[in-house]
């Protein structure tokens, strides 16, 4: 099966469809193909890697994620701590927002209390709960006051989790927004594309990139088919391991690829009446061959993942129960647990939810073959992003898989998992609980001695792979697609479009 999936979708690239529009943009007009449109433009709302990744060249941040994932100036040129529960943030005086008007404390200041006091719904303002008050004294002045220490807070003040919007920003900002980064907000038509334009007036070195076209395209193989046409000049992380091994051998393309820390995971639901018993669930943990699957569908450009936490990380640890393929022992649980097969092979059914993200229906697909061989009917439910995003922060679900694009990259990322955090208050979605757990996650993020931090996440990650309300399946590597026409392409690890600010562009098409 999966050789012949192999073959076809390689075939799909090369063959000639002619047929399939494209469509023309201005000179020196830089085509990205994305696989959905963000869900929220405003960077207090959209939590999603769209979201996040396109927003964070729209919006800056107080403080800035580099290339090894440290926290570096940015907005702010320092900051200090007096106490434990106060920190002092010194801004820059020379930004303006890209309507004219200067950024100043007070706008930092109502972004994060529009937050925190419901002028935005938002799951982010999680993340901003042990803060007590924030005073901007001057200008240039940002003081943050908190009720608890918090050691999270620093990045979750970086570039993808908060940028900083003008005083006065309503609900509606995320059909206008105006910030303060290398690029300006020009429009966006849902489903559809989303276009900035190069922000002159921007603190940072201009980008050499005039103009971007986000151009949304479901369908993988038309993404492929975008790039060779050179109608779309550059992908990242949006295309099938076969497909950018056909694209390889274009004369005008370059492909780029390292370790990423991008995680696919699938979400159970643990309200649900099959998946809160824990045997079900390390039943389908046993079923799914994952070595077989990367090998399949990524031809190993991705790694096994035991943790939310990528291995290059200070709290990462392997010491957990791990679920190697075993369909003996996956059949035994379910035996164990009373759960026999009918006259037709089923011990019961399932539905999993995707995305239409090709992979995902891929990934569904292959799941839904090995869990057949255990008793387990999986039927498959794909949907357009927004629906399905819709449906998995409702709790509208029993499974479904997703992506942490770069929110894997420190610890509090296990909030997660925080009883307190369900959506829309965070994105705990699969609705698990464990009290353990949440003290644990709470004592980790108020203590400034890191080994004693690792001590507590190591536990933490020895519980969620005991109790697996998820499952941790592969890191992909981050793979990076693109035209001649460009040059001076970098990628991230976590695969962000940071590469666009650096990147250069000739108008030969």
């Amino acid at each position: 099966m999966f050789e012949r999936l192999r073959y076809l979708f390689a075939l799909c690239i090369v063959v000639a469809l002619v047929g399939c529009q494209a469509r023309h943009p201005l000179p020196q007009t830089v085509t990205m193909v994305i696989e959905n449109s963000p869900t929220s433009l405003d960077p207090r709302i959209g939590a999603d890697g769209f979201s996040e990744h396109i927003g964070s060249l729209i919006f800056d941040s107080l403080v800035h994620k580099d290339a090894h994932f440290n926290l570096q100036p940015w907005l702010a040129t320092s900051w200090e701590t007096p106490d434990p529960l106060t920190y002092r943030f010194h801004l820059r005086t020379d930004v303006h927002f890209q309507n004219g008007k200067p950024l100043t404390a007070a706008d930092a200041k109502y972004t994060l209390d529009s937050m925190r006091d419901g002028t935005v719904i938002t799951a982010k303002a999680a993340a901003l709960a042990r803060i007590d008050r924030v005073d901007a004294p001057d200008p240039a002045t940002l003081v943050i006051h908190l009720k608890l220490p918090d050691a999270s807070l620093l990045w979750n003040l970086s570039d993808g989790a908060v940028g900083i919007g003008p005083e006065g920003s309503g609900r509606d900002f995320g059909l206008h927004p105006v910030g303060s980064g290398p690029f300006r907000f020009v429009s966006q038509l849902q489903d559809d594309e989303v276009i900035l334009e190069r922000n002159d007036h921007s603190w940072q070195p201009p980008p050499a990139i005039a103009r971007i076209r986000f151009a949304v395209v479901p369908d993988a193989i038309t993404r492929a088919l975008e790039l060779e046409k050179g109608s779309a000049d550059v992908c990242i992380n949006c295309l099938t391991a076969d497909m950018v091994s056909a694209l390889a051998k274009r004369p005008n393309l370059q492909v780029l690829s390292g370790p990423g820390t991008n995680l696919n995971y699938i979400t159970f639901n643990a309200r649900d009446s099959v998946l809160r018993d824990l045997r079900v669930r390390q039943a389908i943990a046993y079923a799914m061959n994952r070595p077989l699957i990367i090998r399949s569908l990524w031809r190993d450009r991705a790694r096994l993942a035991e943790s939310l936490l990528p291995p290059e990380h200070w709290a990462w640890t392997g010491d957990v129960q791990q679920y190697p393929y075993d369909p003996a022992k996956a059949n035994a649980l379910l035996d164990a647990d009373g759960r026999k097969r009918g006259n037709d092979g089923v011990r019961f059914h399932l539905t999993m939810k995707t995305s239409t993200d090709e992979t995902s229906r891929l990934l569904a697909m292959i799941l839904q073959q090995q869990l057949r061989d255990i008793g387990i009917a999986l039927e498959v439910r794909s949907f357009e992003f927004g629906t399905f995003f819709s449906d998995v922060s409702k709790g509208a679900f029993q499974m479904y898989t997703l992506r942490w694009l770069g929110g894997n990259e420190d610890p509090d990322i296990f909030h997660t998992f925080d009883s307190h955090r369900v959506p829309p208050h965070g994105t705990n979605r699969g609705r698990y609980v464990n009290a353990e757990l949440d003290d644990l996650i709470t004592e980790a993020g108020m203590s400034s001695n890191q080994a004693q931090r690792r001590a507590d996440y190591v536990k933490v990650q020895q519980i969620l792979a005991a109790e697996l309300p998820s499952i941790n399946l592969w890191y992909l590597d981050a793979v990076l697609v693109h035209t001649k026409r460009l040059g001076n392409v970098t990628i991230s690890s976590s695969g962000n479009f940071d590469f666009l600010r650096t990147a250069t562009v000739t108008d030969a098409r």
